[in-house]
């Protein structure tokens, strides 16, 4: 009775077979850490755009309120004419801080969380494509 021939797969010593997986799996890991990197650096851009506008929110609410104190003290001095001044610009640093403040929680919870999100997905497709071609059984 005739021996059944090996397919060419199987032929090949196991040693090359797994020196060929290892490869795969370090170029697959490298180029999923890329991905990841990439992604991360983009997110802390758009964070860091969102933290200098509330820096630049919280300058504006100090002025405001240096300038509300100044208004304060002329109104108080009865002097409507600079106290009203005082707290028209109050007023308009006050406006600009909101509006800064607003946009900055914009820009820092839209770049939350700091996941790597296509990478991880990439991943997930490869183990799950990785499992799939461990569970298909054997050719005899």
């Amino acid at each position: 009775m005739p021996v059944p021939r090996a397919d060419k797969a199987t032929e090949r010593p196991l040693d090359e077979l797994v020196q060929t997986v290892s490869e795969q799996a370090v170029v697959l890991a490298r180029e999923e850490v890329e991905l990841a990197r990439r992604e991360l650096t983009a997110k802390a851009r758009q964070a860091a755009g969102g933290a200098a506008m509330l820096g630049g929110a919280a300058l504006l609410g100090t002025l405001a309120a240096g300038t509300g104190t100044a208004g304060l003290v002329l109104l108080l001095s009865r002097r409507p004419g600079p106290s009203a001044a005082a707290l028209t610009v109050t007023a308009v640093y006050a406006v600009g801080g909101a509006g800064l403040a607003q946009e900055g929680i914009a820009r820092l919870r839209a770049a939350a969380p700091p996941v790597p999100e296509e990478a991880v997905e990439s991943v997930k497709e490869n183990l799950g494509s990785m499992k799939k071609k461990r569970a298909k059984p054997a050719r005899a």
